[in-house]
C-alpha cells in the first residue's frame, strides 16, 4: 500500500507545477479575446476567437511540457490549431482529475472541438475553391500560360487530369488572351461536366528591372554538331504568318507574308542568301495549319528583308522577304564587387563601359517598373535580383538611383535580363496596395472571374482597399486571395489574417519565391510551416504554391526533392503548379500524390517553441523580468487596451493592424 502511494506520488508530483502553468496560459488566451469586440467579425466570431487564443497561445514555449504529457498518453498540444482552447482544456481537465480538483470551467467557454474546427476549415475552402474531387481533400490549381488562349486541348487535358482551379496572373497578356483562356475554362468545364474555379491576380505593385538596350536585329539558326563537328540534328525554326495572333510554338520564329506561306509544300526547298552574304538553303519540314517548320544543315543568320525564294509553278520563282525580326535580348553580366546603378528614369540598361585595360569607366545600369519604390530604399538595405540569383548592397541612395555592389552571384557570374523581378527585404515600402493599373484589371475580374488574387499584401489596409473597390463594383463578397509574398506581410500576418476574418471570403497563398528571397532561403522551411499554422488557426485555406513539380512541368521529370516538396502540399487546402511544357503531365502526377498521400497525413504535429511572429502582434510586457516571466509561463500575458479601432476600447494596444 505505502509503495503504490510513494509511485503515485512520483507520477503526480510533477502535476502541480504544470497545472499552474497551463492555467496561466488558459488565463492569457481569455484575456485577449477579451480585449477584442468579436461582434465585428459577425458570423466569423467563432474563428476570430480561436485565432487571439492561438496568438496568446504560442506566446509559451511548451517543448517541456508537450514531451511529459506525451509520457503520460496525452495531447501534445501539438495539433490544437483549429481548436486550441478545446484541446488545452481537456488536458486541463485530466491533470485537475489526477489531483482530485474538480473543474470549475464553463463548458461553454471551450470553442470549437476538432471536428467543429476541421468542418469550419472545410466549408471555408470549399466557399472558395469549390468541392473536392472524390478520393482527394486538397485542391489542384493551375497557372494558365499564354497557349491556353489558343490551344483548347490544353485546358481540357488540365480540367481531365484534375484542376480544380484555374489561375491567371494578369500581370501577363492582356483582357484578350484571358477572356479566350477564360472562353476555354467554361466550354471544358461543360464537355466535362465538371465545376472549376477562376482566379485572377492583380499585377500589384512589383517591381522589375527594366528595358536593356538591344542588339542587333538577327536571328541566329545553327544544326546541332558533336565533338567532330558532324550534324547530328538540323537547325530548325518556325516560318509564321503575318497577322497571326497565336503564339509561337518557338522562340526562333520568322514572320513571312501569309499566301506565300500558303503555297509552301513539305520537303519543297527553299534558298536564300542570309545576312553574312552567305548561300543557304532550307526545307519544310512539318506543318501545323499555316505555319511551317524548317530546317538547316547549315548556320544561318536571318534579318529583316532576308529574301526567301521558294518554287513556284511552271518553274517559276516565288519570292517573299522576312518581315520584322525582333532585336536580339541583351543581358548584363554580374559578377560578385560589380557596381549596378538602378536608376529611376526610363533609360535603357548597358553594361558596364570599360578602357583598354578593363578598367570600369561607367558601371552598368538599369532602370526599374516603379520608379516611385525608390524613395524609400536606405544606404546600407539589401537588394536582390531575378528571384535572389544576384544579391548585393545599396551603398548609395537618392529617390532618382541607387549605387548597389553585388555581394552574391551563382560561381563564374550570372547574367541580368530585363522584366526580373527585385526584391528589397529591408526597405519598408509605402506604396498604394491597389495601383491604379490594378483598378482597370479588377474591372475585367470582376466581370469573368471567381477569386481574385491581391499581390504583396503586407497590411489589414491592402484588404480593406481591395474590398471597398469590389463593393463598388458590385461584388463585395468577392473571394479574395491574399499573396503572401513579402517580408513585412509575414511579420504583419497575424493582423492580416484578423482582418481577412472581417472581410470574407478569403484565403492565403503562401507565394513561397519571393518569400524565401525575402526571408532568406534557410528562413522558407520555418517560415511556411507558421503560415499554415496560423492559417489554420484563423480557419483560413490556404494555397501552397511556387515551384511545385517545376521540373516535371518544364521538363517531363520531377526530382526526389520535387516529389517530397509535393507531398508536403497536403496541409494546405490548395496546391498551384505554375506553366509549363508538361503541365498536364504535372497535374496527373500530382493528382496521384496527394491521393496517396492523403491516407498518411493530415496537417502535421507542432514543436510548441514560442513564436517570434506573435510578438510583433502583441505588444510585450514592460520590463525584461516581466517578459521573460511571460514566455516561461509564470505570467499571463495581459495586453492593455488602446483608445481606437473598429469599435472604441476594444483594440489591445499591441495590435499594429486593426482588430
Amino acid at each position: 500500500m505505502v509503495a503504490r502511494d510513494v509511485s503515485y506520488l512520483r507520477t503526480i508530483g510533477p502535476l502541480g507545477p504544470l497545472a499552474s502553468r497551463l492555467g496561466r496560459i488558459r488565463t492569457s488566451m481569455i484575456d485577449l479575446e477579451g480585449a477584442v469586440d468579436l461582434r465585428s467579425y459577425g458570423t466569423r466570431q467563432e474563428s476570430a476567437r480561436n485565432f487571439l487564443h492561438y496568438i496568446a497561445f504560442r506566446r509559451f514555449d511548451l517543448r517541456r511540457d508537450q514531451a511529459r504529457l506525451a509520457a503520460w498518453g496525452l495531447s501534445s498540444l501539438g495539433r490544437s490549431e483549429s481548436h486550441v482552447l478545446y484541446n488545452l482544456d481537456a488536458v486541463i481537465d485530466w491533470v485537475d482529475s489526477r489531483l482530485g480538483r474538480s473543474s470549475v470551467r464553463d463548458r461553454i467557454e471551450h470553442g470549437p472541438d476538432p471536428d467543429r474546427g476541421r468542418w469550419i476549415i472545410d466549408r471555408n475552402a470549399k466557399a472558395l475553391f469549390g468541392p473536392t474531387r472524390p478520393g482527394r481533400r486538397v485542391r489542384i490549381m493551375v497557372t494558365m500560360p499564354t497557349e491556353a488562349a489558343y490551344d483548347y486541348g490544353l485546358v481540357r487535358g488540365l480540367l481531365e487530369e484534375g484542376m480544380d482551379c484555374a489561375r491567371i496572373n494578369c500581370a501577363h497578356d492582356g483582357p484578350a488572351e484571358w477572356a479566350r483562356m477564360i472562353t476555354h475554362i467554361h466550354r471544358a468545364e461543360h464537355a466535362l461536366g465538371r465545376r472549376c474555379r477562376i482566379e485572377m491576380d492583380l499585377p500589384g505593385p512589383k517591381i522589375r528591372t527594366g528595358a536593356i538596350r538591344p542588339g542587333p536585329a538577327v536571328v541566329k539558326i545553327r544544326p546541332r554538331r558533336n565533338a567532330f563537328g558532324h550534324v547530328t540534328a538540323p537547325g530548325s525554326f518556325w516560318l509564321t504568318a503575318s497577322g497571326d495572333k497565336r503564339p509561337p510554338p518557338d522562340a526562333r520564329s520568322i514572320v513571312v507574308p501569309r499566301d506565300w506561306l500558303l503555297r509552301r509544300r513539305l520537303e519543297e526547298r527553299v534558298d536564300l542568301v542570309d545576312a553574312r552574304g552567305a548561300p543557304r538553303t532550307i526545307r519544310i519540314a512539318e506543318r501545323d495549319g499555316i505555319r511551317c517548320r524548317a530546317e538547316v544543315r547549315k548556320t544561318t543568320y536571318l534579318t529583316n528583308g532576308t529574301r526567301l525564294v521558294g518554287a513556284g509553278r511552271h518553274g517559276r520563282e516565288d519570292p517573299a522577304e522576312v518581315g520584322h525580326v525582333p532585336a536580339t535580348e541583351q543581358r548584363i553580366r554580374m559578377a560578385v564587387g560589380d557596381q549596378l546603378v538602378v536608376t529611376a528614369r526610363p533609360q535603357a540598361g548597358e553594361e558596364a563601359r570599360r578602357d583598354g585595360r578593363g578598367h570600369v569607366l561607367r558601371p552598368a545600369h538599369i532602370a526599374c517598373t516603379l520608379p516611385e519604390g525608390l524613395r524609400f530604399v536606405r544606404k546600407g538595405e539589401s537588394i536582390w535580383f531575378d528571384d535572389g540569383r544576384i544579391g548585393g548592397i545599396v551603398g548609395s541612395a537618392s529617390p532618382e538611383r541607387l549605387m548597389v555592389t553585388i555581394t552574391h552571384t551563382p560561381t563564374g557570374g550570372a547574367w541580368l535580363a530585363s522584366n526580373r523581378g527585385i526584391n528589397l527585404p529591408e526597405s519598408h515600402l509605402d506604396l498604394p496596395p491597389v495601383p491604379p493599373g490594378d483598378l482597370e484589371c479588377l474591372e475585367f475580374i470582376v466581370r469573368h472571374a471567381d477569386l481574385v488574387g491581391l499581390s504583396f499584401v503586407h497590411a489589414p489596409s491592402g484588404l480593406e482597399a481591395l474590398r471597398s473597390e469590389l463593393a463598388r463594383l458590385g461584388r463585395p463578397r468577392m473571394g479574395v486571395i491574399l499573396k503572401l509574398e513579402t517580408r513585412r506581410g509575414f511579420e504583419e500576418l497575424p493582423a492580416i489574417l484578423l482582418a481577412a476574418l472581417r472581410l470574407p471570403p478569403a484565403g492565403v497563398m503562401i507565394a513561397r519565391g519571393d518569400l524565401a528571397v525575402e526571408v532568406g532561403f534557410e528562413r522558407l522551411a520555418e517560415v511556411q510551416e507558421e503560415v499554415l499554422w496560423l492559417c489554420e488557426a484563423a480557419h483560413l485555406p490556404a494555397i501552397w504554391a511556387t515551384q511545385v513539380l517545376e521540373g516535371l512541368a518544364k521538363g517531363g521529370l520531377p526530382s526526389r526533392a520535387e516529389v517530397t516538396d509535393a507531398a508536403m502540399g497536403e496541409r494546405a487546402e490548395c496546391v498551384m503548379l505554375n506553366k509549363g511544357p508538361y503541365a498536364v503531365e504535372a497535374v496527373h502526377g500530382l493528382d496521384s500524390i496527394l491521393r496517396r498521400m492523403q491516407s498518411h497525413q493530415a496537417k502535421k504535429t507542432a514543436m510548441l517553441r514560442h513564436l517570434n511572429i506573435v510578438e510583433s502582434f502583441l505588444r510585450p510586457p514592460r520590463g525584461k523580468r516581466q517578459a521573460a516571466e511571460v514566455l516561461r509561463g509564470e505570467r499571463p500575458a495581459r495586453p492593455t487596451l488602446g483608445t481606437s479601432g473598429p469599435a472604441a476600447g476594444h483594440r489591445p494596444g499591441g495590435l499594429r493592424g486593426k482588430v
